[in-house]
């Protein structure tokens, strides 16, 4: 199977395939094109892998059970023969990979610690809060109903009388 019928097979994405391909450094066959071929034992090593993800273990802490015999990935050679600086492109790409997988994990890591510290601004807030509701019951108990809050009542002005408008045009 090729990636994307295991990512669908699985539940996840063709992306998270090949990350944890990458990532766990799975021996996976490659066709002529670079591409993965899985076979019903390596799906059941990636089924392994999100049972245990599902579980809550952390990625770096996941088990991957060993292969019984390691494969050898098929690639052709002309492309390599033909470009000197094929290895080095390769190396490079290996390099940015790892670069975004970090900064990827530093992002999410700096996200946590916001959320976190945000979290206990909020309890520090709720924690106060509580106090001033406490200081105000002990003081209703203290004083119970001796000085009710009244308002001060405010009187409305009173109207005035409408005149006539012909006794208006012609008052002085």
């Amino acid at each position: 199977m090729n990636t994307s019928q295991v990512a669908k097979l699985l539940g996840v994405s063709p992306k998270t395939v090949q990350r944890w391909v990458k990532q766990l450094n799975l021996q996976m066959e490659r066709n002529e094109l670079g591409h993965y071929l899985f076979t019903d034992e390596d799906i059941n090593t990636l089924r392994d892998i999100k049972d245990q993800l599902n579980q809550g273990i952390l990625f770096h802490e996941v088990k991957v059970a060993e292969k019984k015999s390691p494969r050898k990935g098929i690639m052709k050679t002309e492309a390599a023969e033909s470009d000197p600086d094929f290895d080095e492109l390769l190396q490079k790409i290996a390099e940015l990979d790892q670069k975004v997988n970090s900064k990827a994990d530093s992002v999410v890591s700096y996200q946590l610690l916001q959320h976190r510290r945000e979290i206990e601004e909020l309890n520090e807030r709720i924690a106060e809060l509580e106090a001033k509701i406490e200081s105000f019951e002990k003081q209703k108990d203290k004083h119970p109903a001796q000085h009710p809050l009244v308002f001060d009542h405010i009187k409305a002005p009173k109207k005035q009388k409408r005149r006539n408008l012909i006794s208006s045009i012609f008052s002085f």
